[in-house]
């Protein structure tokens, strides 16, 4: 998120590239680095696939790279990367709407208290106007589509490695990027100039660490273990979102604080199992 930024703005906070420039880059660098194994594996890709990889390309990587990047047009990046804590809740919700996943009562408890928490650090964000915090939507989106793109890997493209899925997710929604980095006029800029290098630099980076290298683990671990374990990572995201936004110089709340306790209390409650059949005698009489 802070890569995000950098983008956008210089160090002095001046505006460089746009939203749709900067997600249009990350991109195509994570699409270009993962071209050698496109190439490789292109005639033995499954035909099947392709539709799917194709949804998993648009919904988890290229929609919420561009949403992302709007929404931090207004909003901090610490605040950002504490709403993308919500993929997992959706994951579960999609999961047992989408694929009849079960879902227990400590999974609803924590989606409830999830969803609390982002409602605490939506109320009390100290933005300009409600117009800007109505960008806090692209990410709830975004983070929407993150879990869509969680439960169609593990239930449909479990059969190909986290490394094929991504390389030929990015080389599907690359040609799409491609398009919008062009008509956007980013050619037409003074490139040469360090503040628009240092912009394009964050935003390759951002592609292939942040794209491809991210995304090769994440699937990595979809595929040996469960759609909401692995998105339960992104409860990570906002702690090291909260601190490099502060070493950034944004301000960090105790609101911002409080909420982000709040969403991981709901982790904690989704996370849980239910105890009734713990004891091997009452799972005995239960079975009888």
């Amino acid at each position: 998120f802070i890569l995000m930024k950098l983008g956008l703005y210089d160090f002095n906070g001046t505006s460089t590239l746009t939203a749709y420039q900067v997600a249009a880059i990350r991109v195509l660098s994570a699409a270009l680095i993962m071209l050698p194994v496109v190439i490789k594996k292109i005639k033995t890709f499954p035909v099947e696939l392709w539709g799917y990889t194709a949804v998993s390309g648009f919904l988890g990587i290229l929609l919420p790279a561009f949403l992302f990047c709007v929404a931090e047009t207004k909003l901090d990046s610490a605040l950002t990367g504490t709403l993308n804590a919500l993929v997992p809740f959706f994951a579960i919700l999609i999961g047992y709407l989408a694929f009849k996943n079960q879902i227990n009562k400590y999974q609803i408890v924590g989606i409830l208290v999830g969803f609390f928490g982002i409602l605490i650090l939506f109320v009390t964000q100290k933005q300009s106007s409600y117009a800007d915090l109505g960008y806090a939507g692209f990410v709830l989106l975004a983070t929407f589509f993150y879990g869509i793109n969680a439960n169609i890997v593990k239930q449909k493209l479990t059969g190909i490695s986290s490394l094929t899925i991504t390389a030929f997710s990015l080389f599907i929604v690359a040609f799409p990027s491609a398009l919008i980095l062009w008509f956007s006029g980013y050619f037409q800029l003074p490139l040469q100039q360090p503040a628009y290098l240092q912009s394009t630099a964050a935003s390759c980076v951002l592609g292939v660490v942040g794209t491809a290298l991210a995304w090769v683990m994440f699937y990595l671990l979809v595929k040996r273990s469960t759609a909401l374990f692995a998105s339960s990572v992104t409860f990570l995201v906002p702690v090291i979102a909260l601190a490099w936004g502060w070493v950034y110089g944004e301000s960090i709340t105790v609101y911002e604080l409080v909420g982000l306790l709040v969403i991981l209390f709901g982790v904690y409650q989704m996370r849980r199992e239910p105890q009734l059949l713990s004891s091997p005698a009452l799972a005995s009489k239960l079975k009888h």
